[in-house]
């Protein structure tokens, strides 16, 4: 894993992405029990070109060079299976600009703040999103007053309160 995240902040420190943030349920392993996943899911924002056309083709290449394999919409990169994800949105944007700093063994990375991370799997909805969000209520020190900022800010309070959730 650790080689995998050196990849991704070389990819950040050649600009190929302005900045990138561990999201999904690997993400939650920083902050709850682990849970099964087969993939590290890393969101990237991207720097808009003049062209307004947005192409991996370059971040493909750039990890192709590091030994990356493609598989589907995955990459193998260093051992690990990873899927880059574009952020896609206000709130993706967002949680990736907040992410916090974590460290890996001795490789730096960022993770989406797990207020962002309930946010987005309750945006996402799938009923292994409503168990990851039960799952980091448990578990996971929230800040509440943020986690309702966020839902607020990006429209998301309808669908808390028919979940019946407290942070």
């Amino acid at each position: 894993m650790e080689a995998t995240l050196a990849i991704l902040n070389e990819l950040e420190a050649a600009g190929l992405v302005e900045r990138y943030a561990i999201g999904g349920a690997m993400a939650g392993f920083f902050y709850a029990e682990a849970v099964v996943t087969e993939d590290l899911d890393a969101f990237v924002l991207l720097k808009t070109p003049a062209t307004g056309v947005i192409t991996l083709t370059a971040i493909y290449d750039f990890l192709k060079q590091r030994g990356a394999t493609v598989e589907r919409e995955h990459l193998w990169l260093a051992g690990t299976l990873v899927q880059l994800i574009p952020t896609f949105d206000a709130l993706t944007e967002e949680a990736v600009r907040e992410a916090v700093e974590r460290t890996v063994g001795q490789v730096k990375t960022r993770v989406m703040r797990v207020e962002h991370l309930i946010a987005i799997a309750l945006k996402t909805g799938r009923a292994k999103d409503h168990a990851r969000i039960a799952l980091l209520l448990d578990e996971a020190a929230i800040e509440g007053g943020r986690l309702q900022e966020i839902l607020h800010r990006h429209g998301l309070q309808g669908r808390w309160e028919k979940l019946n959730l407290k942070p």
